[in-house]
């Protein structure tokens, strides 16, 4: 496969960040975008803004990308202060979920435009351009115009046209929000692949959580302008820092319990394993850790409705431990107990995490 030259990695960046975020505070009149942000990503890494709409994630993006003025703070991007510079004296580049293509131009040309504003030499323009649509698949259509294409395949125009710069830092602003499920997971596994081989800091904006999941290096997951937490998909999913980050991300059971000692009392008075804490608080379990019997301690419950999902089928219980039923995900058909059938429901301390009560 082609290759744009890549920048350098974490492993080999002379320095520890690519982008540094110290005290990050942005102000809309009366209103607080973002609150003191602190937050460092490596360089070569790829890096996903995480929350719901008007959680400060795209503001957070702009700022980076200069779109927006600071109100208080420092951003710095490979040891060098950028804040204070406009977004075209910045080593970024944006790729946005309108696309944002030229309609007058081919392909070629909207990738090479960049290049053109920057009087790069005609020789290497078109050497380069030639090697960002390689790399993003679309060598054999250059002479199209943005009309004859796509959605998906516009996407990549824009993203070739973004890392043609070779920028030090990628911004990806929900660049797969517009398109339907099946090609969003495809492009998602693409644009996995051009991070691997470009070597860019890729900075991308998603509410989506199984899409920044699949993708990211680490996740920054935000709630009213702060960062709820911090860390890679696996430790955000299965060691969630508050009530917000376990509800967000994927599907949770919530147990209202006073837990002591490892041993989490539920509202129905059974004992159930749970991890740390103590005194009031919420236990959370994953549809996915939850057993039915074969293991005690055990909750009782009665099954209310099943529903087969494809890849798994989902039960849910009814229990007096807590309000809404308990959701449990099966893979197995066979172990689907009827609806109305008594069953036990059972978790490890490991699977149960212990967070702010309600």
């Amino acid at each position: 496969m082609t290759t744009i030259a890549p920048t350098p990695t974490a492993a080999s960046a002379t320095t520890a960040a690519g982008i540094e975020l110290r005290g990050v505070v942005k102000r809309y009149g009366t209103q607080v975008a973002v609150r003191g942000l602190d937050l460092e990503i490596s360089d070569g890494e790829f890096f996903c803004l995480l929350g719901p709409s008007g959680c400060g994630k795209t503001t957070t993006l702009n700022l980076i990308g200069g779109f927006v003025p600071l109100t208080e703070g420092e951003i710095w991007i490979r040891g060098k202060r950028v804040h204070d510079l406009p977004p075209h004296k910045r080593p970024v580049n944006t790729v946005f979920q309108s696309y944002a293509l030229f309609p007058h131009m081919n392909v070629r040309e909207n990738v090479r435009f960049g290049l053109k504003m920057d009087r790069v030499p005609a020789a290497e323009s078109t050497s380069r351009v030639e090697e960002a649509l390689a790399l993003v698949g679309l060598d054999d259509f250059g002479d199209r115009m943005p009309a004859q294409l796509s959605g998906g395949q516009q996407q990549r125009v824009a993203v070739a046209r973004a890392l043609v710069k070779r920028p030090a830092v990628l911004l990806l602003d929900e660049p797969l929000g517009a398109l339907d499920l099946k090609l969003r997971q495809r492009l998602q596994i693409e644009l996995s692949q051009i991070h691997r081989d470009v070597g860019t800091t890729f900075v991308y904006v998603t509410h989506d959580q199984e899409e920044a999941m699949s993708m990211a290096d680490r996740i920054a997951v935000m709630n009213d302008g702060r960062l709820e937490q911090l860390g890679t998909p696996e430790e955000v999913y299965r060691r969630p820092a508050s009530r917000f980050v376990a509800d967000f991300i994927g599907d949770s059971n919530f147990f209202a319990a006073t837990v002591a000692a490892g041993v989490a009392t539920l509202a129905d008075g059974s004992q159930m394993p749970c991890r740390g804490g103590s005194g009031q608080a919420s236990v959370m379990v994953r549809p996915e850790a939850i057993r039915l019997a074969g293991s005690s301690p055990s909750l009782s419950g009665r099954v209310v409705q099943t529903s087969f999902l494809g890849k798994h089928v989902r039960v849910a219980v009814a229990t007096a431990a807590s309000e809404a039923p308990v959701v449990i995900a099966l893979h197995d058909p066979s172990t689907l107990p009827p609806v109305g059938a008594t069953v036990a429901l059972s978790w490890s301390a490991e699977d149960a995490a212990v967070l702010e009560p309600k």
